[in-house]
């Protein structure tokens, strides 16, 4: 008959893997709530079609809360397709560690973290299944320095599946979810799926972007309807969520992702600047 005293489960010895592995998970789980007890604010962007500028609103966001003098994190997790880290210019930095735990990179006033700083080659796929990709997720919160912020902007890959569902998991509560879609209702359909993920998981929504919103030509300022116009503000009114603006497509805007500056600090002036800044206006009142 066997001995209960001598089971794993009530096992006390240190060299017993399963208290082992009990001792571990807890020490991760303290040290992941101390990482986000130190962050205000939660804030993913999110949607459901891959293409519509997503990470270009993300970047923005996050620079323009900066320029505000916020502090302010930026974390990447799109995995398969890392886009932050060319938009920033800090493709190739060297990542640096120290005994509070990875370092991220900093840039435009933005601490920064992305699989794309960690690749040694940009034509390598990553082929990760689900719970590798929930593990890296993990890390980037609970094993890098942030520090104290009052943002941290979460650059989500599109769609709704893995690396979203454990972000949500892995942080427990989002102050917000940005939804960005372009007018067509090809990329709407997708949308309010991303719109239902929120719902189901407790997400609040913060409201609906509209990006690549008409063409303002440079030279006469005439206005071309590129896509069928309004659908991401009807989008909104259909699922019952603020409109919080549109964004005009623009080619600088573009140069300057390829260029690694943010649009809306190097082009400040310019009127897709503004446009960015008057649908970051609410958030700022989180």
């Amino acid at each position: 008959m066997e001995d209960k005293n001598n089971g794993c489960g009530g096992c006390a010895d240190a060299a017993c893997e399963a208290e082992k592995r009990k001792n571990t998970e807890a020490m991760e789980k303290q040290k992941l709530s101390s990482r986000l007890s130190k962050i205000k604010r939660k804030i993913v962007v999110m949607s459901g079609k891959g293409g519509v500028g997503k990470s270009t609103v993300a970047v923005n966001l996050a620079v323009s809360l900066a320029l505000k003098g916020k502090r302010v994190g930026l974390l990447d997790v799109d995995i398969h397709g890392p886009s932050i880290p060319t938009m920033l210019g800090i493709k190739g930095r060297q990542m640096t560690g120290s005994e509070d735990g990875i370092n991220p990179v900093e840039v435009e006033g933005l601490k920064v973290m992305s699989i794309g700083l960690l690749a040694s080659n940009d034509e390598e796929a990553i082929i990760w299944r689900g719970p590798v990709k929930g593990a890296v997720i993990k890390q980037f919160i609970q094993d890098v320095a942030w520090g104290d912020l009052d943002y941290l902007i979460v650059d989500a890959p599109p769609g709704t599946g893995d690396e979203p569902l454990s972000l949500c998991q892995i942080i427990g509560t989002l102050d917000g979810a940005v939804i960005v879609t372009t007018p067509q209702k090809v990329a709407s359909v997708d949308v309010k799926k991303s719109i239902t993920f929120c719902r189901r998981l407790n997400v609040p929504i913060l409201g609906v972007v509209e990006n690549m919103s008409g063409f303002v030509c440079p030279h006469c300022g005439q206005r071309t309807d590129i896509f069928p116009a309004g659908g991401g503000a009807q989008l909104a009114r259909e699922m019952g969520v603020k409109f919080l603006g549109a964004i005009p497509l623009d080619a600088q805007v573009a140069d300057s992702g390829d260029s690694g500056l943010a649009f809306i600090h190097h082009y400040a002036e310019s009127s897709t600047a503004k446009a960015m800044a008057e649908v970051i206006k609410p958030i700022l009142d989180l």
